[in-house]
């Protein structure tokens, strides 16, 4: 039976499917897509492109790439982070292979086993007090070549800004890349939010990746306005193997390529990427400000992006997640995550702030 409404009445129906005044701060994944990314979607429409990154969307995006990644940069756009991340570890190590990373890492804690069980790798993790990874405590993983009982340490994975909101600074890549080259390892970067790491430290993406020695890096989009789609992008041509086999393997080719690199287009061509990111620092150190004000409530982690971690009481935290969404980070502590984005405002922050001190209060 044909629906008796007009297409006007269907479509108020449809948008009342959320309620876009709904804010939160549980991850910078639940914003929408930034306008002009949509625009760059919308304009890559129409017509027919060749398909599997064949258009000129993608060809164009590798001149975009190159600008920010050297001349030797070569991107190859795919669905998601994780894919990212498998398709690029996949690619530079040996069946045999093994990844350091620390403990916290994205790729050990919330890839639900993908490198391992989609890779094939083994991933030998280090303890870290703010999640990053030093020389030294790399050395703690960083043996055995020779021992054929141990998955072999081939690369050294870091997050760039990390799980915790700390951000690397280029000297310290520079240190990473170069201790790890000299035990003949490759250096991979986890980059999915590599913008608002750039932002922190105010200097070009370049910095702390081909200037300082990165082979390869998981580009990421989605959480800095992207409505899907990370890259990999990989610096150093010697570092991988079969990149397009790996890629399409992993079930990560996509057929209609020029809508993920349209949009990542739209935020690298010019500075889109860098005023979604720093406004999202920004409300996060407004975050930070004003939670410092509220009695009782510690911050656990220097607020270097956009991201601030926080110990409240456990009841607190239980109510306040009934005005505002967000997660426990480590529930028997009592520690909690907040995340801005480009689209949070100042009023959300305040009313987050003044919530939480109103929760306190109780």
């Amino acid at each position: 039976m044909a629906d008796p409404r007009s297409v006007t009445e269907r479509r108020t129906d449809a948008q009342r499917r959320h309620d876009p005044t709904v804010r939160g701060f549980a991850s910078d994944n639940y914003a929408g897509v930034h306008p002009e990314v949509l625009a760059a979607i919308a304009q890559a429409n129409g017509g027919h492109q060749v398909a599997y990154g064949e258009d000129q969307y993608t060809e164009h995006l590798q001149r975009v790439i190159r600008s920010h990644f050297g001349q030797t940069a070569e991107a190859f756009p795919v669905f998601n982070g994780t894919g990212a991340n498998v398709v690029a570890l996949q690619a530079m190590t040996d069946r045999w292979g093994a990844v350091i990373c620390a403990e916290s890492a994205h790729i050990h804690v919330d890839e639900c086993g993908a490198p391992e069980r989609v890779g094939g790798l083994k991933l030998l993790t280090v303890p870290t007090e703010d999640g990053k990874l030093t020389p030294e405590l790399i050395d703690r993983q960083a043996y055995g070549w020779d021992d054929e009982h141990r998955a072999m340490p081939q690369v050294v994975s870091i997050t760039q800004n990390t799980e915790l909101g700390t951000v690397y600074t280029p000297d310290e890549v520079r240190a990473i890349c170069e201790h790890a080259h000299e035990r003949n390892m490759l250096v991979h970067l986890d980059g999915s939010r590599i913008a608002n790491a750039a932002a922190s430290l105010d200097v070009p993406m370049r910095a702390f990746t081909n200037a300082v020695g990165v082979d390869v890096l998981s580009l990421g989009g989605t959480k800095n306005g992207a409505l899907f789609g990370e890259a990999v992008v990989v610096i150093n041509p010697d570092a991988v193997r079969a990149m397009k086999h790996v890629r399409k393997m992993s079930m990560q080719l996509a057929s209609k390529m020029r809508f993920i690199s349209a949009q990542f287009e739209a935020l690298l061509a010019r500075d889109l990427w860098l005023r979604n990111a720093r406004h999202a620092n920004t409300m996060a150190k407004r975050l930070a400000a004003g939670v410092r004000t509220v009695d009782g409530v510690e911050i656990l982690y220097p607020v270097q992006a956009n991201a601030v971690f926080a110990r409240l009481p456990h009841d607190v935290t239980e109510r306040l997640q009934k005005r505002y969404r967000f997660y426990f980070w480590d529930e028997a502590a009592g520690d909690v995550r907040w995340m801005c984005s480009f689209d949070t405002t100042v009023e959300d922050v305040d009313g987050l702030v003044e919530a939480l001190r109103e929760e306190m209060r109780r």
